[in-house]
């Protein structure tokens, strides 16, 4: 019955949209990612301009016209920072999940790129050196226990996801408030902040396997943190701008901010580097925290 319920509110979110933007022309469908080695954004032309406001702009209603105006972009460019990993670089979260991360975590490699169930890692001096200077390792990971190929880093790309942010922001039994209005670089945002479990969460991404929805739920407790605060920052099209979440446990703290520019941005690509300069590395496990 809860499903039904929220599947029947997106709906409605989503009807009254096409209705109000019936009126005016409507929206260009957004551009889609490639399947093969990369995943880029169609020409300015093609770029969705979002679905308009629903009338309802109680805390509920905003964030449920914020997953919608999330899922249409379909991409931007993050720039987070989970737990002691920090990175930024262009984000597809559908519909094949793509992204072009250069890392600044001390230790890691200088840049990671995943399209769709391919990871490549390196681009760095260090990597060049062990691979007879070949500056990128190509690998997958372990398929699930389905047998179907997983995606690498999902763990990270959950943590990065501003749908599956929204998703649990609108669930039921997350208790959602409006903050207040705030200026944000050069632009007035409004807050949104909404008190939730890392259980509850991870549990709204009914999309995700079980396994990838442990790994979550796991990601966001370290510590064996209880509640879970999650903040929202949204602009004048309800599309998320900053997400941060915080918990606290008996020997940990989850303090995770993630920055979204650029949504729906049509020059936004996620590219794998040419193979004359990628080495085949096979299969590897990656850890399902990506922290």
């Amino acid at each position: 019955m809860a499903g039904r319920q929220r599947l029947a509110a997106l709906a409605a979110v989503a009807v009254l949209a096409s209705g109000l933007t019936g009126c005016g022309g409507g929206d260009v469908a957004p551009a889609t990612p490639s399947a093969g080695s990369s995943a880029s954004s169609a020409s300015p032309t093609t770029t969705p301009t979002g679905p308009a406001k629903p009338t309802d702009r109680s805390p509920h209603g905003v964030l449920l016209s914020a997953e919608l105006a999330m899922q249409t972009a379909r991409r931007a460019k993050v720039s987070y920072r989970l737990g002691a990993d920090a990175g930024s670089g262009p984000l597809f979260w559908a519909p094949k999940t793509a992204l072009q991360i250069k890392r600044s975590t001390p230790g890691d490699a200088e840049q990671l790129i995943v399209v769709d169930t391919v990871a490549y890692q390196g681009g760095d001096a260090a990597t060049a050196a062990r691979n007879g200077g070949k500056h990128w390792e190509r690998f997958t990971v372990p398929p699930d226990p389905d047998g179907h190929k997983e995606v690498p880093y999902a763990g990270l790309i959950d943590l990065l996801n501003p749908v599956e942010a929204l998703a649990a922001a609108t669930a039921d039994g997350a208790e959602a408030s409006f903050v207040g209005e705030e200026k944000y670089e050069d632009s007035t945002v409004e807050h949104y902040r909404v008190t939730t479990t890392a259980e509850k969460y991870a549990a709204a991404q009914t999309a995700l396997t079980q396994a990838r929805r442990d790994n979550l739920r796991a990601a966001l407790a370290p510590g064996g943190s209880i509640s879970l605060t999650v903040d929202l920052w949204l602009n004048d099209k309800d599309q998320l701008v900053r997400l941060q979440r915080t918990g606290n446990g008996d020997s940990g703290r989850a303090d995770d901010s993630v920055l979204y520019s650029d949504p729906a941005g049509p020059l936004l690509s996620a590219q794998a580097p040419a193979e004359t300069d990628t080495v085949d590395t096979g299969v590897r496990t990656v850890s399902p925290l990506a922290r």
